[in-house]
């Protein structure tokens, strides 16, 4: 008889969908867990027979999937949740967001509401957020104490804010706070350029030397609007995606926030150059910046995963919201077959690692890779019957089906409650700033 090997953890689950090969779905399988990294993922009773587990989670009817990457958000403004709807983008910036954070974001704004968002995600089966956000190092304490795993975005403007005062300042305090938070497991950093209406060719030119020099990705806002399109226009004389082009800042290390408003020379340009697309559909539509191409960007080869935005413009860090949306607005042309589900679960979890550079490490259920995963209950009568499971977690599941969530193979959100943070805190955060807000 073959000794069994001693492992941390396995999880046993009616479905696991590792969406390491598409439309994958695997049947009463377990994932076996050590040191917080997957080492196999097999049936069931072959896991019982090869392994012996410090602890065992049945799943009976549970579908376990990957954990799922936020790729765009400004997690801390869930404290602005529905303080300026209904407005278009830049009148939403310029008349309401923009004024208020002059007013009142700081160090414990970020952290509070970075943690507010933390457990909002966490509690959605988010694992991983790409931030763009003022006060990273804040930023980070938060993340750090939720257990969620976090990229935050070395912010770059041209005009000052409570943060920094010019371009050379965010990019000095960004760059010291990389080097503080340097050799954490769960947080790192990129730079984040807002977008090529607020930064200026010599500002890029800097963003470019520290991402070629550091090994750093770009995350910024492209083509968001038309009003951004005829301003670059008025003012470069060129599209925004052109002078990005001309100033060498397109790569594999690029991502784009939106893309609603790309032509086809631009997408087989981005597909040309190996940039990484962050689809947000709802804030898209909320803010009336139109309906990204994303179907054809799919088909031009570029990588495109889901991002939520943040919560002033959305108003939720949802992303079974956002996979269902991507998926019904692809075939509102007409397409039946476009965006299929096992593709929209794939912008929410692998191609979202891709753009990151994390897919070595996270973004699908595979022995090497991080236990970052999330369990979708399937008990309740509104998700009966299930004839797919992998269409059900798209067209029919909703964060509120969330049972856990994994990072790192650490249990951080467990059936309503987050064990790293408490609701009551959560609630006091929120009351706190809406009366600050408001005021």
């Amino acid at each position: 008889m073959t000794q069994q090997r001693i492992v941390d953890h396995t999880i046993e689950a009616r479905w696991v969908i590792p969406v390491s090969s598409p439309g994958l779905v695997l049947e009463n399988t377990a994932v076996v867990i050590q040191d917080g990294r997957v080492v196999a993922v097999l049936p069931i009773a072959e896991a019982r027979q090869r392994y012996l587990p410090d602890a065992t989670t049945v799943l009976a009817h549970h579908a376990l999937i990957p954990g799922m990457i936020n790729l765009h958000t400004h997690a801390s403004m869930s404290l602005m949740r529905g303080i300026a709807d209904d407005l278009p983008l830049m009148q939403w910036l310029n008349d309401r967001i923009w004024p208020a954070e002059s007013r009142f974001v700081s160090e414990r704004f970020v952290r509070d509401g970075t943690l507010l968002a933390c457990a909002e995600m966490l509690a959605g089966g988010v694992t991983t957020f790409n931030d763009m956000y003022f006060f990273p190092e804040a930023a980070a304490d938060a993340a750090l104490r939720s257990g969620i795993r976090a990229s935050l975005g070395m912010v770059v403007l041209d005009f000052p804010s409570s943060y920094a005062v010019d371009a050379e300042d965010y990019l000095n305090k960004g760059l010291a706070v990389r080097d503080v938070l340097r050799g954490q497991d769960r947080v790192s950093m990129c730079l984040a350029p807002h977008a090529p209406y607020t930064v200026s060719d010599r500002s890029f030119a800097k963003v470019l030397t520290y991402a070629d020099q550091l090994g750093l990705g770009i995350h910024l806002h492209l083509h968001e609007t038309q009003d951004e399109i005829k301003q670059s226009e008025t003012t470069f004389g060129m599209r925004p995606l052109i002078r990005l082009a001309g100033l060498g800042l397109l790569g594999p290390n690029l991502l784009a926030a939106h893309g609603v408003h790309l032509n086809a020379a631009e997408i087989d340009l981005l597909a040309k150059q190996g940039c990484h697309i962050a689809h947000c559909p709802t804030s898209n539509l909320k803010l009336g910046s139109g309906v990204a191409p994303v179907s054809d960007m799919l088909m031009a080869g570029i990588n495109v995963g889901l991002g939520t935005d943040g919560a002033a413009s959305n108003n939720r860090m949802d992303m079974f919201s956002e996979m269902r949306l991507a998926a019904l607005l692809a075939k509102s042309h007409g397409n039946a077959t476009s965006l299929p589900a096992y593709q929209a679960l794939q912008m929410a979890t692998l191609n979202g690692a891709r753009a990151l550079g994390m897919d070595d490490r996270i973004g699908s259920i595979e022995p090497g890779k991080l236990a970052d995963l999330v369990a979708v209950d399937f008990s309740s009568p509104e998700m009966q019957p299930c004839y797919d499971p992998l269409s059900h977690l798209v067209y029919v599941a909703g964060r509120e089906h969330v049972s856990h969530t994994w990072v790192g193979g650490e249990l951080c959100y467990d059936g309503g409650v987050h064990e790293h943070v408490d609701q009551s805190e959560l609630k006091e955060i929120a009351t706190l700033w809406q009366g600050k807000l408001k005021s």
